[in-house]
């Protein structure tokens, strides 16, 4: 493509945005907090998968026996307070659990359904 047909079709693309009702400069403004909303979803639902794992790892590590009482302690108490943090940034952000949980077509979903 040349520099002058270039040039023409962001003309275009720049009187077609300016033609719609509000211009492109709303479209943008609002964007801005779907993504900012996008990105903290993202980025709880990858903290949630990792505190899922360290909790199924620290049950697997009490039923061997791996810990003493209070390492045991410590761990459930840590995980309580993490899944307390957890639920706080939701309700920050008007997410759910639920909301974290995404939909891997035919994988299923990344977080496991029963809790």
């Amino acid at each position: 493509m040349s520099e002058k047909t270039g040039d023409h079709t962001l003309a275009r693309l720049a009187r077609a945005l300016e033609a719609r009702p509000g211009g492109g400069a709303d479209r943008l403004a609002s964007d801005a907090d779907t993504v900012e909303r996008d990105l903290v979803r993202l980025v709880l639902t990858v903290v949630e998968l990792v505190r899922q794992l360290m909790e199924r790892q620290a049950l697997r590590r009490v039923d061997q026996g791996d810990l003493t009482e209070e390492q045991e302690e410590r761990v459930g108490m840590t995980l309580m307070l993490l899944e307390d943090r957890m639920t706080e940034l939701r309700e920050r952000y008007g997410l759910t659990a639920a909301d974290l949980n995404l939909d891997l077509g035919p994988l299923g979903t990344l977080l496991p359904t029963d809790g």
